[in-house]
């Protein structure tokens, strides 16, 4: 069975949003999930699960989360062969030696291409982003912090939800997919 990775968005970031690591664990396992394993503290989790699972977990893990700790948190999935795509379609392999310069925003929703001329190639200047499929790569050389390559920027003008990981964190959990479970 292939191992898919959730990324939650705003999960522990700045003393917001707190949920456990071993509670998220907990959670997927209670919705059908096996081979859970959590990744930093920021909402990232490895896991196998059925195509049924799979498709009822975009709505019953923030179901779950806002029922258990009240907060409303949204939620990405890739597949372990998503993952390789996308490290093999980096547009930025220079980037990639400077890691945190290099933000995957991974899209919901593949976005329509009326939805995509709406977007502002000089929206943050210094800044440069490629949309391939349902995934931003954004070359950020002075870091996400002064960005305006924001979530909100790209769910609003994309009509769908982003969340966003540094290279080093994408890189990670492709290798964490592609480990065997004990």
């Amino acid at each position: 069975m292939e191992k898919h990775v959730a990324l939650l968005r705003g999960i522990n970031v700045g003393g917001k949003n707190k949920l456990p690591m071993n509670e998220l664990a907990g959670i997927f396992q209670s919705a059908g999930c096996n081979d859970v394993v959590t990744y930093i503290n920021s909402g990232n989790v490895v896991f196998t699960a059925s195509e049924i699972t799979l498709k009822q977990l975009p709505d019953l893990i923030p179901s779950e989360i806002d029922s258990e700790f009240g907060i409303s948190v949204p939620i990405v999935l890739r597949s372990a062969t998503e993952l390789a795509r996308v490290i093999a379609a980096n547009p930025f392999p220079n980037a990639a030696d400077l890691p945190k310069t290099l933000t995957v925003m991974f899209l919901a929703d593949e976005p329509s291409l009326d939805a995509l001329s709406k977007l502002d190639p000089e929206r943050s200047p210094g800044d440069t982003y490629k949309v391939i499929g349902r995934d931003i790569y954004c070359h950020l050389p002075e870091g996400t912090a002064d960005s305006k390559l924001t979530n909100a920027y790209f769910d609003s003008k994309l009509s769908t939800i982003s969340t966003g990981r540094n290279w080093t964190t994408v890189l990670k959990l492709y290798a964490m997919t592609q480990e065997v479970a004990p």
